[in-house]
């Protein structure tokens, strides 16, 4: 199984990164100093690759599928969940787990990291979202708060979700065809959104409170439209793992 890099400009694919025995589920990549891309897959690994190279860095093995990783900002701690129902980080140093977040009671699907890098954000195949404390000298009990409204659903897929820039509110896709956004802070639904036709799988929120495109509705089916944009991804299974932006919308 294979990694892709593409050029942003060119559309053109720049590397294959080869290594992964079988399906890869998640990625990140580095925000700061070294660039490094972590990568989870099924056969039980992560992988850390530098993005000029086609061969891994190193991996790190666990003993079940991987199918969610963040990066510190720091780019010093991995954090990866799996079919464990356990969040688990680790230190790049001593290539092993310094602690692990319990709470989840099912596959841990998504994993991101707060934009002030305090908060981890999880998602899961037990219908919710969680906030966790990952500062340095929190106290023990980790988890701050759980989102619910999103279910699953039957399909059962590997369900994102993300921060908005600012770090206000939380949006995920939902295995009732919607886009659910909360507040942060307080864990209020703030808004569901319908409109797709199956399991939305991926919602980020666009970098600048700038609308993606113009000419929206105000409304879908009688729900109120936030003022912010959302960019919904839809991850297509192939022949390799690959993620294709199929669809957008803005709500402005």
């Amino acid at each position: 199984m294979t990694l892709g890099s593409w050029d942003v400009e060119t559309g053109q694919r720049v590397r294959r990164h080869v290594g992964h025995e079988e399906i890869i589920n998640a990625l990140d990549i580095s925000k700061r100093g070294q660039e490094l891309l972590v990568s989870g897959s099924d056969d039980g690994t992560i992988g850390i690759w530098d993005p000029r190279q086609k061969d891994a860095l190193e991996y790190l093995e666990t003993e079940l599928p991987i199918t969610a990783v963040a990066l510190s900002e720091a780019g010093n701690e991995i954090y990866s969940g799996g079919i464990d129902n356990t969040i688990h980080v680790w230190d790049l140093r001593k290539k092993a787990i310094v602690y692990s977040m319990t709470g989840h009671n099912d596959t841990i699907t998504s994993l991101q990291i707060s934009p002030d890098s305090q908060t981890l954000l999880s998602n899961s195949h037990d219908s919710t979202v969680r906030t966790w404390d990952i500062r340095p000298f929190a106290s023990a009990t980790r988890q701050i708060l759980t989102f619910d409204g999103a279910p699953v659903g039957l399909e059962k897929n590997l369900i994102r979700a993300s921060w908005d820039p600012k770090g206000e509110k939380i949006a995920a896709g939902s295995g009732d065809r919607s886009v659910v956004v909360w507040d942060s802070k307080s864990g209020k639904l703030l808004y569901k959104l319908p409109g797709h036709k199956g399991t939305v799988n991926d919602v980020r929120f666009s970098p600048n409170d700038e609308p993606i495109g113009k000419s929206p509705p105000t409304s879908f089916n009688h729900h109120p439209v936030p003022s912010y944009s959302i960019l919904i991804l839809i991850v297509i299974p192939q022949s390799y793992p690959a993620l294709r932006i199929v669809t957008s919308c803005s709500a402005n």
